[in-house]
């Protein structure tokens, strides 16, 4: 017979099981579904069959499973300012340019509006390309063979018909706009932005007969549209990559989607992360001519995404886990920047169940990251602005004081981030058990960082900016700061912050 703690222990044990059976159900009934395309019972045959037809998405990446991932389709929209709508799908309110089947048309083209952010993610079917009509630089060109070139030589200006919409047979005559100026300032309005390049595409695009959608070249699987701006800077381009990931997630999208960067800028370090999070990249004057896309989603600009807006309107949002969300759903808590912090850390293939060891046998690591001079972009002299002035002169006490610290080990890591690829960059963030450094892009990566990892800025009179406390606070990090007066630090500060901090981690 047993014991009444056996058979409660037993109880527990199915229960457990009960719990994550139903959890990886609903998970992969969330993932399973497919792109929210114009229902099949509303088509044709003919038009249904290459509006569905999933056969090339075998070359496209499939989604990780992440540990925070909650699902993105919601039974009804999140409330307005509500973490979710921030940070997940608050892109509710959709608005239907053309309809398969609309006066014959072939083509489709839909956006989803978000009032939260201000900005509405896109997505059509049967859209032609015409980089010819889009005026910029080439792209993807190594730096050095295109110093001086101006900035706004890469941006994109889009002429009449750089993209078109099929109309299908029943559209005679002259094309006519997809998107007109009252819809626009609705749903896709300025922002206050000086060039809107989104805003722009859709003013040139046009819905043209068939007879004149000349197709010479198609690309069949899910693609993202995507301009960059400041795109050598770490914190930026997360930005856009967070659009881009949640613009996939808000269309449904079954796999990862290709990328097309809709700009003319050179290539940079940040593109091994775009390669490892999508199938894809490639630049749109690449293509040898016109091209078109199957189904085509147009990413918002990093600049309305919740981790740029933050800095200017209160985003009251706190870190939580999935878990608790899941059980205990609450409107001022999110889990969306772990789930994206878990899916670059998945992109580079680390393994995503590892939680952090309350005593490491090999130490706890310090990353210290440091601020170098390197030739960014075209318009870059190479020289970067220093923010803490006596940097070295911090980590070499730093270093000093972690070779002397008896009571447990203490690894500094020099995180000259400037002359590591992009995975090592992850890779020590996630390793880091505390993280370091003065007010810098490169501590944008504390998104991929480890839930119990603890962050100390060091902050300079000069740049008293929001950005990285406000990213470890929605997703729920320990965050310390050290304000200083002007940009030079007192060693011995810093080693007491340090020191305390290793206190209250056991060391």
């Amino acid at each position: 017979m047993l014991s009444k703690r056996n058979v409660l222990l037993l109880k527990i044990v199915l229960f457990l099981f009960a719990l994550n059976f139903v959890t990886l159900f609903l998970y992969f009934t969330s993932h399973s579904k497919q792109s929210p395309l114009p229902s099949s019972q509303t088509l044709p045959n003919s038009l249904s069959n290459h509006l569905f037809n999933r056969h090339n998405d075998r070359f496209l990446k499939p989604w990780p499973i992440l540990p925070s991932y909650l699902p993105w389709s919601h039974g009804s929209p999140p409330p307005s300012r509500s973490c979710e709508a921030y940070f997940g799908n608050g892109f509710s309110d959709r608005q239907d340019l053309l309809t398969p089947g609309n006066h014959g048309a072939d083509g489709w083209f839909r956006c989803f509006h978000s009032d939260t952010l201000r900005s509405s993610v896109c997505e059509g079917g049967r859209i032609r390309m015409d980089p010819g009509r889009v005026r910029m630089s080439r792209g993807g060109e190594r730096l050095e063979d295109v110093i001086g070139r101006k900035e706004e030589d890469e941006l994109p200006k889009f002429e009449g018909g750089a993209f078109e919409v099929d109309g299908g047979p029943g559209l005679r005559g002259v094309p006519r706009r997809l998107a007109g100026d009252e819809f626009l300032d609705r749903y896709v309005p300025g922002n206050g932005i000086a060039m809107h390049t989104m805003r722009g595409l859709l003013q040139s695009a046009q819905v043209v007969g068939s007879t004149h959608f000349d197709c010479p070249q198609w690309v069949e699987e899910p693609t993202l549209l995507v301009t960059r701006f400041e795109y050598a800077n770490l914190f930026h381009t997360i930005t856009d990559w967070y659009s881009a990931y949640v613009s996939s997630r808000v269309t449904g999208l079954p796999n990862r989607p290709n990328v097309v960067f809709v700009d003319g800028h050179c290539m940079a370090p940040m593109e091994e992360t775009w390669k490892a999070l999508f199938s894809s990249i490639r630049y749109a004057k690449n293509f040898s001519g016109p091209v078109c896309f199957r189904h085509a989603i147009l990413s918002p600009l990093g600049y309305e995404t919740a981790l740029f807006k933050g800095l200017s309107e209160g985003i009251n949002c706190n870190g939580a886990s999935a878990q608790d969300l899941w059980q205990n759903p609450d409107d001022q808590k999110t889990a969306r920047l772990s789930e994206f912090g878990e899916m670059i850390r998945a992109s580079f293939g680390f393994p995503l169940n590892r939680h952090r060891v309350e005593k490491p046998v090999s130490g706890y690591n310090v990353l210290f990251v440091r601020r170098e001079d390197y030739l960014a972009h075209p318009r870059h002299g190479g020289k970067v602005e220093s923010r803490l002035s006596n940097e070295q002169e911090v980590f070499d006490s730093l270093n000093n004081w972690a070779s002397n610290h008896h009571v447990c080990k203490v690894n500094l890591v020099n995180g000259l981030f400037a002359h590591m690829s992009m995975k090592e960059q992850v890779r020590a963030i996630q390793d880091a058990s505390v993280i370091i450094g003065a007010h810098g892009a490169g501590l944008t990566h504390i998104v991929s960082a480890l839930p119990k990892t603890v962050i100390l800025e060091i902050i300079s009179s000069y740049y008293r900016r929001p950005h990285f406390a406000l990213i470890a606070r929605w997703k729920g990090l320990e965050y310390h700061a050290i304000n200083l007066d002007g940009s030079h630090a007192n060693p011995k500060i810093v080693i007491d912050n340090l020191s305390s901090i290793m206190k209250s981690l056991g060391c």
